[in-house]
């Protein structure tokens, strides 16, 4: 009998060492893993997060139209991804290094025992990656809320995935992209500044200036349909968020909650910084100017967070709001129609926290570049790679993007038609009303 209670001892332990063992012996770090899976979750969370907030924002007639927009990026960017977009990102050099591939990671069929040195499996961190993929175009659809026909945002989405953002991706944060490998220790984007942020609001102002103004913008007053629907959509944001950022480090360690704290710090002070901004220059401060300081924090600190202290943090939130707010007011002086601020929020968030990053970097980061750079590493060589790759980011999801859009709508038509636009998206597009019997208008 004991030496059955032993076998079956043995039997068991065998039967753990498999389980959190790789094909290559690499031992699987469950409580990294966990993270990485409660993180993959929060920021899929931020989807729809993201859909209350624009959805909230619209006219009552657009309302599903709007929300539509994020649900519809969660189904195609999450196919393209597992086909060939993993690839793209993440495989190495190809085309001179303008993206990456590697055939194992077609349709993800070479990762099903794969575990990366993190001890995370590639499963996860290529689910956690992929959501990156899905929040990037359906943030660029605020900037052209209310006026584009649903089949081409579709086909405009795909097209932009695979020639913006998955190069972008691979020049970011693969380890053979040249902007990973820029400089002492590569261009700083922790979790999405210029990958997310800048493309996702460069393209959008792209897109909004080709398209032009909805139908009586600016004269015709333009109001949200439901602000409750958009506090709840930012709470929600807030909450992913911890998981967009936190989750970058691919750990469960002292850099996941250096990042988190960040995260907090920024949002909160960006929070503020609107309140106080809106109420000097309006004498009162709104429930929606509150909500996007939460975005413009939550911005500005994405590139940063695994390499600013938390006074940093808040420094960076607050700049990011004060920085936001004055270009959505330059905007309405402008006249053009970025319909839900996805530049003034999105790009200029990502460029500022790009950017001013480099005056809060931890000293330790700062001495280990020194290292690696065989002597010493200042923060304006770092400015300097950090404005780079800023640079570069603009120029290509700008240019990139016009001429997707240009060639979208010549095939398919990207504006939605007049009596389209005036009945709304939900009625042209999906034969359905946002709020039952209420008159859409």
């Amino acid at each position: 009998m004991f030496i059955k209670r032993i076998f079956s001892v043995l039997i068991l332990m065998n039967i753990v060492v498999l389980a959190v063992s790789a094909s290559d012996g690499v031992a699987i770090d469950t409580g990294a893993t966990a993270w990485m899976l409660t993180s993959t979750a929060l920021v899929l969370l931020m989807i729809p997060g993201l859909a209350m907030f624009y959805g909230g924002l619209v006219r009552t007639k657009n309302v599903l139209g709007t929300i539509m927009h994020s649900f519809a990026a969660m189904g195609v960017m999450s196919v393209l991804w597992i086909a060939i977009s993993y690839s793209m990102c993440f495989g190495p050099n190809v085309a001179g290094g303008w993206f990456g591939w590697n055939s194992e990671f077609v349709f993800l069929k070479g990762l099903d025992e794969s575990i990366l040195a993190s001890g995370v499996p590639e499963y996860v961190f290529s689910m956690f990656q992929g959501k990156f993929a899905i929040i990037t175009p359906a943030l660029i659809a605020g900037a052209f809320a209310e006026r584009v026909s649903f089949k081409a945002y579709i086909f405009f989405i795909a097209i932009w995935g695979i020639f913006v953002y998955n190069p972008l991706c691979h020049w970011v944060w693969a380890e053979d992209g040249f902007l990973f490998n820029l400089g002492a220790r590569g261009a700083i984007d922790f979790a999405g500044g210029t990958v997310v942020h800048i493309s996702a609001g460069v393209s959008g102002l792209v897109a909004a200036l080709y398209l032009g103004s909805r139908r009586g913008y600016p004269y015709k007053d333009i109001r949200p349909n439901n602000l409750v629907i958009t506090m709840l959509g930012a709470g929600l944001l807030w909450v992913g968020w911890f998981g967009f950022n936190a989750g970058s480090s691919v750990s469960s360690g002292l850099s996941t909650a250096q990042a988190l704290t960040a995260t907090q710090a920024a949002a909160a002070s960006g929070a503020i910084m609107w309140m106080i901004i809106e109420g000097i220059h309006q004498g009162k401060s709104t429930a929606l100017g509150f909500a996007s300081g939460i975005l413009a924090g939550l911005v500005a600190v994405t590139p940063a967070a695994g390499v600013v202290q938390p006074y940093g943090a808040l420094i960076l939130g607050a700049l990011a709001s004060l920085i936001c707010y004055f270009a959505i007011m330059l905007k309405n002086k402008m006249g053009y129609d970025d319909s839900l601020d996805a530049f003034g929020l999105h790009g200029v968030g990502g460029i500022v926290g790009a950017i001013f990053l480099v005056f809060f970097i931890r000293p330790s980061w700062m001495e280990e570049a020194s290292v690696l750079a065989g002597g010493s590493w200042t923060i304006w060589q770092q400015l300097g790679v950090q404005a780079l790759a800023v640079g570069i980011a603009i120029v290509y999801a700008g240019l990139s993007t016009l001429i997707i859009i240009f060639v979208v709508d010549k095939i398919f038509g990207f504006r939605s038609a007049d009596k389209e636009e005036m009945q709304g998206l939900d009625r042209s597009y999906h034969g359905e009303r946002g709020y039952g019997m209420l008159n859409p208008n």
